[in-house]
C-alpha cells in the first residue's frame, strides 16, 4: 500500500521504516528540513537499535522516500500516519497544536479520499476533533476523510523489535472499512510474512499479535492507561525501596518475589532514579489533566508523579551523605540518556542530577555511549569522555544514572585504581552491595544495605 508518515521523530521514523521493510511504499515528511536532508543523504538522525539497517534496506528497495514538502507526502499516500509531537503545557494538558496544524494541511492538500491515522499519543476525544477539523477545513467536497486511532507501544531502545513483534495492535475506528484497511496495512506483521531484522529473518516461535478493534475514544484511552500504569509500578517499587531502607530489607528480594506472581509480573518493578523520557512524564500529566477535565480525581497518578519527582532529592541525600561537601568535588556521571539503548535525553533523570551538581559547584566529567552530543548543547561546562575510565579518573565519586550494559560490565578494580576515592552512588542498582564492598568501595544504592 501507499502510506505517508508525517513526523520523523522517534515514533514516525521507526513506523515509516518498519512499514517500508514490511513491504509498503512509504513517504515520510517533517518540518525539520535538516532532518530530511540527512535522511535523504543516507544518515540516521536518532539512535535506535536496528533502525539504520532497515532504513538502508528500505531505501535500497525503493520503498521509502523523504520530503520536506508536506503536500507531496499527503497526496502520495492512501493512508496517512500522524506522528507529530504532543508535548505537555505548563498545566499538564497535551499541546495538540501540531495535530491541528497537520489536520489543516491534510484538508488543504488532499486530492483523493484518505484514511488519517493518529499515531501520536493524544488524549481521548482527539480523534473526534481531528475528524471535525478535516471536514471543516476541506475545500473539496468530493474528498472524504476517515479517521482512526492506532496508538504506538514502542519502547525506545527496542522499538524496531516491538513494532515487528507487538503484544497487540490496537485500532480505534468508527467504520468497518477503516478497520479492514488497517488490518491490511498490518497484515505482514500479523502473519509474520516479512524478514525480521532483529532475528536475522528467523523469528523464534511466540505469541501472535492480537488485532484489537475498538472505538476511537477507547484506543486513545488505552495508550494513556497503559503508560500511566507502568509509571505507577515504577513509583510503587521506589516507595518499597524507601521502606526497605528504613527497616533493613532488600528491595530486590521483595520485588523479585512480587514479580513471580503472574498477576503482578516483574517488569517495571525496578527501584532507582525513577522514570524519564518523553512518554511517561507527559502521559501521566496528560491523563491527570484529562481526568480532572471530566470530573474524575486521579489521586493515584498524582502520587505516582510526586514519588517520581522525589527520586532526585533521595539521590542527592545519598550524595551529600557520602561526599559531605559537594562544592569543588570531581564527580563522574555515568549515563545521560533517560534509559539505556537510546540517545534520548528528554526528561532524563540524569540531566536533573547534572543540573543540581552544577548548582552546588561540582566539577562534572560525564560519559554516555550515545547521548553526549545532545547533552553538550545543554551543559557546555561539563567535560565529556567517550571512554568511561577517563571520566572516572581522579573522581571523588561515580554516580550511575543510566543502566547501560557497558556500565554494568565496567572493570571496577581498574576504575578504583584511577579514582581519587573509591565511592559509587548507584542510581540504577546495577551492582551488588557485597560485591562492590569486597572490592573496597563505599557503595550506596536504593533500597539495599
Amino acid at each position: 500500500m501507499r502510506l505517508s508518515v508525517i513526523g520523523c521523530g522517534y515514533v514516525g521514523l521507526v513506523t515509516g521504516a518498519c512499514l517500508a521493510e514490511a513491504g509498503h511504499e512509504v513517504v515520510c515528511t517533517d518540518i525539520d528540513e535538516e532532518r530530511i536532508a540527512k535522511l535523504n543523504a543516507g544518515g540516521v538522525p536518532i539512535y535506535e537499535s536496528h533502525l539504520d539497517e532497515i532504513l538502508a534496506s528500505a531505501r535500497k528497495a525503493g520503498r521509502i522516500s523523504y520530503t520536506s514538502n508536506a503536500g507531496d507526502a499527503i497526496r502520495a499516500g492512501d493512508a496517512i500516519f500522524i506522528c507529530v509531537g504532543t508535548p505537555p503545557k505548563e498545566s499538564g494538558e497535551a499541546d495538540l497544536s501540531a495535530i491541528d496544524h497537520v489536520a489543516r494541511q491534510i484538508a488543504a492538500e488532499a486530492r483523493s479520499p484518505k484514511l488519517v491515522i493518529e499515531k501520536s499519543t493524544v488524549p481521548a476525544r482527539t480523534g473526534l476533533e481531528l475528524s471535525r477539523a478535516l471536514t471543516a477545513y476541506s475545500k473539496n467536497s468530493n474528498v472524504k476523510f476517515r479517521v482512526a486511532s492506532n496508538p504506538e507501544f514502542l519502547r525506545e531502545g527496542t522499538a524496531v523489535g516491538d513494532f515487528f513483534h507487538p503484544d497487540r495492535i490496537v485500532v480505534g475506528v468508527e467504520d468497518p472499512s477503516a478497520a479492514a484497511e488497517l488490518r491490511e496495512i498490518y497484515r505482514p506483521i500479523i502473519e509474520r510474512s516479512f524478514r525480521c531484522p532483529v532475528h536475522n529473518g528467523t523469528c523464534p516461535p511466540g505469541h501472535k499479535a492480537e488485532f484489537l478493534v475498538t472505538t476511537i475514544n477507547s484506543a486513545e484511552l488505552i495508550k494513556h492507561a497503559s503508560n500511566s500504569f507502568l509509571a505507577l509500578k515504577i513509583s510503587y517499587a521506589n516507595v518499597i525501596a524507601d521502606l526497605c531502607e528504613k527497616i533493613g530489607a532488600n528491595v530486590e528480594e521483595v520485588t523479585h518475589a512480587m514479580g513471580l506472581d503472574a498477576r503482578i509480573g516483574g517488569q517495571f518493578l525496578k527501584a532507582g532514579l525513577g522514570y524519564g523520557g518523553f512518554c511517561f512524564p507527559k502521559d501521566v500529566q496528560a491523563f491527570i489533566h484529562l481526568s480532572a477535565s471530566v470530573g474524575v480525581d486521579f489521586d493515584i497518578l498524582k502520587a505516582t508523579e510526586r514519588v517520581n519527582k522525589q527520586r532526585i532529592e533521595r539521590f542527592f541525600d545519598k550524595i551529600r551523605q557520602a561526599l559531605w561537601v559537594v562544592k569543588g568535588k570531581r564527580v563522574a556521571v555515568l549515563g545521560l540518556a533517560f534509559k539505556a539503548n537510546t540517545d534520548d535525553i528528554r526528561f532524563a533523570p540524569a540531566l536533573e542530577v547534572v543540573k543540581r551538581l552544577l548548582e552546588e559547584g561540582a566539577v562534572i566529567h560525564a560519559t554516555d555511549p550515545e547521548a553526549m552530543t545532545r547533552t553538550k548543547a545543554l551543559f557546555p561546562k561539563v567535560q565529556y569522555h567517550e571512554d568511561p575510565y577517563e571520566a572516572l579518573r581522579d573522581a571523588d565519586a561515580a554516580l550511575v544514572c543510566t543502566e547501560w550494559d557497558s556500565f554494568r560490565k565496567l572493570d571496577w578494580d581498574r576504575a578504583g585504581k584511577l579514582m581519587a576515592r573509591k565511592l559509587v552512588i548507584d542510581g540504577r542498582n546495577l551492582y551488588t552491595p557485597q560485591g562492590m564492598r569486597e572490592m573496597g568501595f563505599e557503595y550506596y544504592s536504593f533500597g539495599r544495605e
